[in-house]
């Protein structure tokens, strides 16, 4: 059963729609309505790719590291989303702590609510 905070193997989809890499994601929320959708934000190693106040980086040495399932200090990278069914998730690797999953939700919704138009650009 998928849930969020689980870091899962799918195809994250290129942003020109063209494919995809096998890589882990962490899954964020499931979306409202009858399809078995999902939020997801794409994990790479390339740690200095992080975007400082806005991503997450989770280190071999920090104490959560092991129940992630990743090989490799890495970066979730939270402004790379993507919706993806159910069944594109290729297998669970393991799950961030809820403390992690808390502070990436606040920072997406705060980094979406600056990027909002204000009523002034109506």
């Amino acid at each position: 059963m998928i849930e969020a905070g689980q870091i899962v193997l799918l195809r994250f989809p290129y942003a020109d729609a063209r494919g995809g890499k096998l890589r882990p994601a962490l899954v964020l929320a499931r979306l409202p309505g009858p399809y078995d959708d999902w939020l997801v934000s794409m994990i790479s190693s390339r740690l200095h790719q992080a975007i400082r106040a806005i991503d997450e980086i989770v280190l071999q040495g920090d104490a959560d590291f092991a129940a992630t399932g990743l090989k490799t200090a890495s970066v979730v990278r939270v402004t790379r989303l993507a919706v993806v069914a159910s069944d594109r998730m290729e297998g669970a690797l393991g799950r961030l702590s809820t403390a992690r999953m808390t502070g990436i939700c606040k920072r997406l919704a705060d980094w979406l609510a600056t990027s909002a138009p204000s009523a002034s650009d109506d």
